[in-house]
């Protein structure tokens, strides 16, 4: 079978589609904007670049132009199935090819922000999800509020981890309690409030030995450095960087808990939290979007009201507090994720519909 995606070829998550059906052993071909290399398949790019930072009507009139380009790869090409990631720029695309049947699935900011940002995008949007044979969401919060731009059937296809590679480890701890997250630096990811949090958990328990480790980059950055410097606990907060799988691994577990703050519903699921928990990792969860079906709160996770930094130090202070149910949330958070987000079972489910289309 061949598959042929239009999607980001720079994306993980494409990345992340295209390695496992590669492992099943498919012929994969990938048609994106912007240049990029995936091992083992064959990208073709529209050679698009500072994507952007361009203007919505400039994306817009590229997607419009590239289309005969695109439907004269996909006509050379001649896959089994065609599956457009993001519904709003590659969904455009689809769209435009005139060639059916085809997947498309939504990814967050393309449902949640792209059609509330004027009549016209809402309009594109729908008609692109009328056009789709199959609609695909990674969850039941995301496909409820693409649910106001359709009436067809969308299936949720949780977009799970590999247990096998995210798995709880032995590594040199960082302090005697330490709390973290692996997020990118952008303000609808809510790290103010976890740094915010962290100061008055440490008002509160005098932790002496305790670190908040924040691993990602991005534009935000330098006003969370100088937060913790404002708050005088600077030197209490590492920033490693921008980390590969494997440091993003070992950060897991280096964490006693881990902490995910978001403040927008485009939250629409929560990689970065079924990660942590296969690493054994209990979480702090936002209740937006998508985040609190990537844990089981109560059980695997704490659920806090977003944009509540005195929520986070309450649950920091419990869970400082008593370590065994600390433990029993992270045994339960690794089985939780092995028996309802494990890659294999969750891509499976695409595979069948794949198989069903071609």
């Amino acid at each position: 079978m061949k598959i042929l995606y239009l999607a980001d070829a720079n994306s993980v998550h494409t990345k992340k589609w295209c390695d496992f059906f590669l492992k099943k052993g498919y012929e994969i071909v990938v048609v994106s904007l912007g240049d990029g290399e995936i091992p083992g398949v064959r990208v073709h790019s529209m050679g698009i670049t500072g994507f952007a930072e361009r203007s919505q009507v400039s994306k817009l009139f590229t997607y419009f132009s590239k289309a005969g380009a695109v439907r004269q790869i996909v006509l050379r090409e001649k896959p089994d199935i065609i599956h457009a990631h993001y519904a709003t720029s590659y969904g455009i695309l689809a769209a435009r090819l005139g060639i059916h049947p085809y997947i498309l699935s939504v990814w967050g900011s393309d449902v949640y922000d792209f059609p509330k940002s004027g009549f016209l995008q809402r309009r594109l949007l729908e008609y692109n999800l009328r056009q789709a044979d199959y609609i695909l969401s990674t969850s039941h919060a995301m496909k409820k509020e693409t649910e106001q731009y359709t009436d067809k059937e969308i299936l949720v296809t949780p977009f799970g981890v590999d247990t096998h590679v995210y798995r709880p480890m032995d590594v040199d701890k960082l302090s005697e309690f330490t709390v973290g997250t692996v997020k990118s630096f952008y303000p609808k990811y809510g790290m103010t409030y976890l740094i915010e949090g962290y100061h008055q958990f440490l008002q509160e328990t005098g932790a002496t030995d305790s670190k908040l480790l924040l691993v990602g980059s991005g534009p935000q950055e330098s006003e969370l450095r100088d937060l913790t410097k404002s708050l005088e606990i600077e030197s209490r907060v590492l920033f490693p960087g921008f980390v590969d799988q494997e440091g993003v691994i070992r950060a897991f577990n280096q964490m006693d808990v881990a902490v995910f703050p978001s403040v927008l519903d485009s939250e629409s699921f929560g990689v970065a939290a079924v990660e942590a928990g296969a690493c054994g990792t209990p979480t702090i969860v936002s209740n937006v979007g998508g985040l609190p079906e990537a844990t089981k709160p109560n059980e695997t996770s704490l659920l806090v009201p977003a944009e509540d930094s005195k929520a986070i130090a309450d649950a920091l202070i419990k869970l400082y507090s008593e370590p065994i149910l600390r433990e029993k949330m992270g045994e339960a958070a690794r089985d939780f994720v092995m028996n309802t987000y494990q890659i294999d079972s969750n891509f499976d489910e695409v595979d069948a519909i794949y198989r069903r289309l071609a």
